[in-house]
């Protein structure tokens, strides 16, 4: 498969339509790859001081952002997963904020954080690059809403270009 056209309005919860819209045209899933690859060469020459960088209390730091990728891209990645295989029990809710809490990814060296990032995101393409076609369209709940296995493909990869986006315009010195 090259082409993963977008999904549908009722393919995912209102909620993520930002997240889609961001994603683009997804046209194959070496996308993902290169949106990582953007991401790290952003994020690379920072140093640790600038990776704690809040751009206002209470918002999150540099790394704080990264672990809350790889947390939700884990997070979608299974539900897409559970989606693709017809699993028929319901998936609870994913509140950020206390993931990000308890990751700590503040404690841990920008460079461990995008290695991580980055062996996440091989597994995320492994995981859809191996999906039998019909797999595409195949449904599951979250949070009480309806998505498919396509839309799960969109949210990620248009969350991850979300905030790089805040990490860009919000955090990052003006050139």
């Amino acid at each position: 498969m090259t082409a993963i056209r977008p999904p549908a309005a009722g393919d995912y919860a209102p909620y993520y339509a930002g997240y889609v819209r961001e994603a683009g045209e997804i046209t194959v899933l070496d996308q993902l790859r290169a949106h990582l690859d953007d991401t790290a060469r952003l994020l690379h020459p920072l140093s640790e001081s600038q990776a704690a960088y809040r751009y206002a209390p209470g918002k999150w730091s540099i790394k704080e952002i990264v672990g809350h990728i790889i947390d939700t891209e884990r997070v979608f990645s299974a539900r897409a997963l559970h989606f693709a295989r017809v699993d028929p029990a319901p998936l609870p809710g994913f509140e950020q904020d206390p993931y990000v809490e308890r990751a700590q990814s503040d404690d841990l060296p920008l460079r461990a954080l995008l290695a991580e990032l980055e062996a996440v995101r091989r597994s995320t393409v492994a995981l859809f690059r191996n999906l039998p076609e019909e797999a595409w369209e195949r449904r599951g709940i979250a949070s009480d809403v309806a998505f498919t296995v396509r839309a799960v493909l969109y949210i990620i990869a248009g969350h991850e270009l979300h905030h790089r986006r805040v990490i860009e315009e919000r955090c990052l010195p003006k050139a």
